[in-house]
């Protein structure tokens, strides 16, 4: 199976130049995908396209990441319906350092004969005047062109229509086309399917200036079945970053998605082979409620960004929901395990001497009505404390008992959570 072939049953051509499955059966090639630089992070939608690049290297062809340190001082119109806020050129570099690192995990950059490299179309956008540009670029593309594009025409039925600045996207990404191919040898540009119009310009403009021949293929823009964007949240975008979205929020993340859209998420950003996803698919339809495909899905993905320490850590947090002990576990891990559930503050000197009995703390809580059905609780074997049972019902808990001096966290059954944060007065 060539790498065409590879992507083909994936499901990840929405469209591709004609003879590029030919090309790619025949050919080492080189190709590249851009990325914005309008963050610090790449989030979990720059995954399918930082696979592509990684699948693209697997199979022998050489990738290439652009950066766009000098589109993203314009910004791309593609798919968007407002123009975005300009950036300034200091903080598109320290993006840049951001998303370099995280493009290390995917990508082999030692790897002999097609090592992957890492550029910035700032090196030679900001060297090119603007007089230059128009005489050696806007000359071949003319403004019908440029209008019939679909993420120009979708901009243009805006109330606020589209400026200059973005308008000119088109013709700096078709540059950087012709600038890696002239330098790079690179034939392929690859992207999502809203960036199509731009990927032809760039073929046109090799073709016009180098009569060369050059490549696209873009992947499809991926959506939830219920239609929510991927990768939104009621919490916001799901970072790669750690410090933006915490290993165990990531892994949870793909663990909850839909039974509808899991094997599509098998193909699109796992390793995995046909058969393997065929298995996951048929549990999936024979026990939904097992959520195979979830938690295999978790588990890659998780692995692949964070690495295998982070994957078990945040496996042992999902556990400790389901009543595993907390013991070894941060007060900062809790508050993330345990940011949904009911919380109160209890004063830390309330626990100091002999302690607070538990009784009067679970009243407090709310998971009990009573001292008498606390006691109720206990004696049945029902309550627990950092996921540990209480036997004694006259138990009282001093700082002792406290994650880190600041947690204690109360579970009356299976499932009933309350989270006590210790205060100093």
């Amino acid at each position: 199976m060539n790498l065409y072939e590879e992507l083909e049953w994936r499901g990840l051509v929405a469209e591709a130049s004609e003879g590029l499955p030919e090309v790619l059966a025949r050919e080492k090639v080189t190709g590249y995908i851009g990325f914005d630089p309008s963050a610090a992070s790449l989030h979990v939608g720059s995954l399918l396209p930082i696979m592509l690049l990684a699948r693209l290297q697997r199979f022998g062809h050489t990738p290439i990441a652009i950066v766009g340190g000098g589109t993203g001082l314009i910004g791309d119109p593609s798919g968007k319906t407002q123009e975005r806020q300009l950036l300034s050129a200091e903080r598109v570099e320290e993006n840049l350092a951001g998303i370099r690192s995280q493009l290390e995990r995917f990508l082999d950059f030692e790897a002999a004969g097609n090592a992957a490299k890492i550029v910035n179309n700032a090196d030679w956008l900001a060297e090119v005047s603007f007089v230059d540009f128009l005489r050696s670029v806007g000359k071949y593309f003319t403004v019908n062109y440029m209008l019939a594009k679909e993420s120009v025409k979708r901009r243009l039925e805006q109330a606020d229509g589209l400026s200059f600045t973005e308008f000119s996207y088109l013709l700096l990404q078709a540059y950087d086309f012709l600038v890696l191919y002239d330098r790079e040898g690179c034939t392929l540009q690859m992207g999502g399917s809203d960036q199509w119009g731009n990927v032809t310009a760039g073929m046109e403009l090799i073709r016009k200036l180098r009569q060369g021949s050059a490549h696209g293929l873009v992947c499809p823009l991926v959506t939830t079945s219920s239609g929510v964007k991927f990768g939104k949240t009621e919490a916001g975008a799901v970072w790669l970053d750690a410090e933006l979205t915490s290993p165990y929020q990531f892994y949870q993340f793909w663990l909850n998605t839909d039974d509808r859209d899991a094997v599509d998420y098998l193909r699109f950003f796992t390793w995995l082979e046909r058969d393997e996803i065929d298995e996951l698919a048929r549990q999936c339809e024979d026990d939904p409620a097992a959520r195979a495909a979830q938690r295999r899905l978790a588990e890659e993905v998780t692995r692949a960004v964070h690495g295998a320490g982070e994957l078990e850590r945040a496996q042992r947090a999902s556990r400790v929901l389901f009543g595993e002990e907390i013991e070894g576990l941060a007060s900062a891990d809790l508050l993330q395990i345990f940011g949904e559930v009911p919380a109160s503050e209890v004063a830390r000197d309330r626990l100091t001497g002999d302690g607070l009995p538990l009784a009067d703390l679970l009243v407090e809580s709310g998971l009990v009505r009573s001292k008498s059905e606390a006691r109720r609780g206990i004696e049945g074997g029902g309550i627990y404390v950092n996921n540990r049972r209480v036997a004694d019902v006259w138990s009282k808990l001093t700082l002792d008992d406290a994650i880190d001096g600041a947690l204690l966290v109360l579970r009356k059954g299976r499932k009933a959570y309350h989270l006590i944060r210790l205060q100093t007065p």
